[in-house]
């Protein structure tokens, strides 16, 4: 039980408070003064609601007690959890030690960098388990100095910011009452630099690649992002086609020059071509001057087209000639405007379906299709899933100033087994929400917030579209362009599927796929 007294400041007054307590035969527990607000508490143990009555009208029969009434918590016992708290979330490791370098204090983020357990350390002497600087000869100097050091621990490198602790004596001078550590990993440290100087998004080294499809990947992308030919980027959506254009740029010659990006899908075509190429004086009511497109905006740059397939025709013909030999003209202007523009796409369309139904130009298409990735989908690439999201965990948990939950057993398997029909961004997406609403230190797989799935029935995508003809069409067509790299001749491939070479035959002819379409 706990009382909040309001009283004035006079000698003696705590004492008669005290008396009152001692006639209960109640043990203090606790007595704090606030004399800035002219505050005593104090606390001692429950007693019957009559007693307790009796209690408050004696003391507030007291000379020079105000109020007395009920409170929560005393003022240290809040000042205390707030210390807990912070300590226990800060992703920072926090040890406090005293003057003989002994553990006194010391967060999880610090136990996890050690690799102990809490009864173990604390009383402990540090200089055992941090290697690099001489604590107790630094406590022990005659002038203690903040300072920054570089220290090792199990193998690994941080940084330690060493903080002296001193407490003002009854003259007013202060003493040394031991120091707290603050350790910064000094790998977290390289990747803050790192997303500072090139942006977070923007390097292949935040790209995670550790399946042997992404490794492929990247590889061949850090070889394209070094030349100037257009580039196309293919993959379901979700899977970082953008993230990874942006790599190229960050990584090739053109980075420090500018990279716009246009979703062509959004554009309607009377909007496209006037924001891609600019348009001219006069080209519209009451326009007297022109106006740079994108293509001159980005000069010496890159021109980023996000699903190039949803490009109208007539814009494609433009493109094509721009492709060509980098000119073009604005609208409703006759001069020739030539720029050295980069230009990469992507598209997560079968191209080579829509040049075969005529809905894509196919001189086009090869213009795009010079140097191809072709991101995969990240049920096809599980090894990247728990570093995925370990990476989106720490992330999210140091923009909200916490320490980054750990990830039980059955979560992983969760996150392994889940198909991600939206891939990468869905992951991301229901991880992000998972860790802003998590209370607790562990990620379980019922914090993840996603469509019911189950191995017996699989994941039925909500928006599916079309009929069952359609949709086994468009499973045949991918499935022959996966197989025809490896059986590139009909006779070979109706033999692996056991079919006949004319049926074999119709359908490369009638999903348009050849020596021409596909890579081999």
């Amino acid at each position: 039980m706990r009382l909040e007294i309001h009283c004035q400041d006079r000698l003696g007054i705590a004492q008669e408070i005290l008396n009152i307590l001692v006639s209960y035969q109640l043990d203090l527990r606790g007595i704090e003064v606030d004399a800035a607000s002219s505050r005593m508490f104090v606390s001692f143990p429950s007693i019957h609601f009559e007693q307790f009555q009796e209690l408050m009208a004696k003391m507030r029969r007291i000379p020079g007690v105000a109020d007395v009434k009920t409170t929560a918590f005393m003022p240290s016992e809040r000042h205390q959890n707030e210390l807990t708290t912070l300590l226990k979330t800060l992703p920072d490791g926090i040890i406090g030690i005293d003057t003989k370098a002994q553990v006194s204090v010391i967060n999880d983020a610090a136990l996890e960098a050690l690799g102990v357990e809490r009864k173990a350390i604390e009383g402990e002497l540090l200089p055992g388990l941090v290697k690099g600087f001489n604590f107790l000869r630094w406590l022990e100097s005659d002038d203690v100095l903040a300072q920054t050091r570089r220290v090792e621990i199990q193998g690994k490198h941080f940084i330690a910011d060493l903080l002296p602790v001193m407490v003002p004596d009854e003259s007013g001078h202060e003493v040394l009452a031991g120091a707290v550590i603050n350790l910064k990993s000094e790998s977290r440290l390289g990747q803050h630099m790192l997303a500072f100087n090139k942006g977070n998004q923007e390097s292949f080294q935040t790209l995670q690649a550790h399946s042997p499809q992404m490794r492929k990947v990247i590889r061949e992308a850090k070889k394209m992002a070094l030349l100037d030919g257009p580039l196309l980027i293919t993959g379901e959506t979700g899977t970082g086609k953008e993230l990874l254009a942006r790599a190229c740029h960050a990584a090739g010659s053109r980075a420090g020059k500018p990279f716009l990006a246009v979703n062509c899908a959004s554009m309607p075509d009377n909007v496209a071509e006037s924001e891609l190429f600019g348009y001219g004086p006069n080209a519209f009511a009451g326009s007297t001057v022109g106006k740079k497109g994108i293509f001159e905006q980005a000069n010496g740059g890159i021109v980023f087209l996000d699903e190039v397939g949803e490009m109208s025709r007539e814009l494609q013909t433009k493109l094509l000639r721009f492709l060509q030999d980098g000119s073009f003209r604005r609208v409703a202007d006759e001069n020739e405007v030539k720029v050295d523009v980069r230009v990469i796409c992507t598209t997560q369309k079968d191209l080579p379906a829509m040049v075969q139904e005529g809905k894509f130009r196919e001189d086009l298409y090869y213009r795009l299709n010079v140097f191809t990735l072709a991101l995969p989908a990240l049920r096809e690439r599980k090894q990247d899933i728990v570093p995925l999201t370990e990476h989106f965990v720490a992330r999210f948990a140091a923009r909200l100033g916490r320490k980054a939950p750990k990830l039980s057993d059955s979560c992983v398997q969760f996150l392994q087994s889940y198909p991600w029909p939206g891939n990468v961004r869905q992951l991301e997406n229901a991880l992000y929400r998972a860790v802003t609403l998590l209370e607790g230190y562990q990620l379980d797989k019922e914090h993840l917030q996603l469509p019911s799935f189950t191995s017996d029935f699989g994941y039925l995508e909500q928006d599916f579209d079309g009929t069952l003809d359609e949709a086994v069409k468009r499973f045949e067509a991918s499935l022959l362009r996966k197989l025809y790299p490896a059986y590139p001749s009909s006779r070979q491939l109706a033999k692996k599927l056991g079919l006949s070479h004319t049926a074999v035959a119709n359908k490369l002819r009638d999903y348009g796929i050849n020596r021409k379409t596909v890579k081999i």
